[in-house]
């Protein structure tokens, strides 16, 4: 039994491979709608969401399976104090996989000690957001061709940002790849992810404040919006949630061929009127999640070696 906790915990060749899984789903889902016939998904998110619940939800709907689940803490028995442990001990009897999503990091880690069936960390805190960084990987693969050998900019909340730590921590895995970090002071990637992941990597990487300074070196601009959910003091939220805002006009030095990516939800830190340039590629990302969320369900499940040849 397989548990996705760590964007780390698939190897390069088992990411590939469930790329490649999530392509052939896209160019031919009907060819994958019964795999999941008799299979549950329980979505236990301890932490508001859209996307990703909807996605995982999607998912299994579409390979046949049904899900189960609550969409909110208050909803379910921790608001008695029930612990992670003891859902996923109860949850186990229930499903054949679980996705979890947790304000607590490391909430998914405990989760999986437990478990009895495969568990997906739908994201934890600040922490990390492997599904995120599945989906991020497949929309550049999809776009360029290839995931190395590109300028990427990671821009706005990197500190507090679990898709960004998680993109960063996969990336590094693949040959030449440059990071620009670009952030206000008070949002800079933590200590951990520069000490222990970009550094001993031997990556190069720079950081900058403003967009418009770096923008004719990407290959790909990663944006992301300050978490207001992050904050312990409103006033610092207030002060710096219009730090950074992307616009048509901040876009005329930019590459041709830049992929313009979000993992939403967007607040105003994209302009709407950028929606409409092709490089803007965040829908079709998000998109994209759910065919991922369908390689990533078949191969836990242990399905993926039936259906991964055309």
């Amino acid at each position: 039994m397989r548990h996705l906790i760590d964007p780390l915990d698939f190897n390069m060749q088992e990411t590939g491979r469930l790329l490649k899984l999530a392509g052939g789903i896209s160019d031919r889902p009907r060819e994958y709608a019964h795999c999941c016939d008799g299979k549950i998904l329980a979505t236990l998110f301890f932490e508001p969401s859209t996307r990703t619940r909807l996605s995982f939800e999607s998912a299994m709907l579409r390979l046949g399976g049904q899900v189960l689940g609550f969409s909110s803490a208050g909803s379910s028995s921790a608001a008695k104090g029930e612990s992670v442990a003891d859902t996923l001990r109860m949850i186990s009897g229930y499903a054949d996989i679980a996705a979890l999503r947790h304000f607590k990091e490391g909430a998914p880690f405990v989760a999986a000690r437990y478990s009895k069936i495969p568990v997906v960390n739908a994201g934890d805190g600040g922490h990390q957001h492997p599904t995120q960084t599945l989906t991020d990987l497949f929309t550049i693969l999809r776009r360029r061709g290839e995931i190395g050998n590109l300028t990427i900019g990671l821009c706005g909340d990197l500190k507090f940002g679990r898709t960004v730590h998680s993109l960063i921590k996969s990336l590094v895995r693949y040959e030449n790849v440059r990071f620009v970090l670009i952030s206000p002071e008070e949002l800079r990637a933590p200590g951990y992810i520069v000490k222990e992941v970009l550094t001993p990597s031997g990556h190069s990487f720079t950081e900058a404040r403003r967009i418009e300074e770096v923008m004719p070196e990407l290959d790909v601009l990663y944006m992301t919006r300050v978490q207001r959910e992050r904050f312990f003091n409103e006033e610092d939220y207030v002060r710096l949630k219009d730090s950074y805002i992307l616009t048509p006009e901040k876009l005329k030095s930019a590459k041709k061929d830049l992929v313009i990516m979000h993992p939403l939800p967007r607040v105003n830190e994209i302009d709407q009127r950028v929606d409409e340039d092709p490089r803007a590629l965040y829908f079709e990302q998000a998109r994209g999640g759910v065919f991922v969320r369908m390689a990533l369900i078949l191969a836990l499940l242990g399905l993926e070696p039936e259906v991964l040849d055309p």
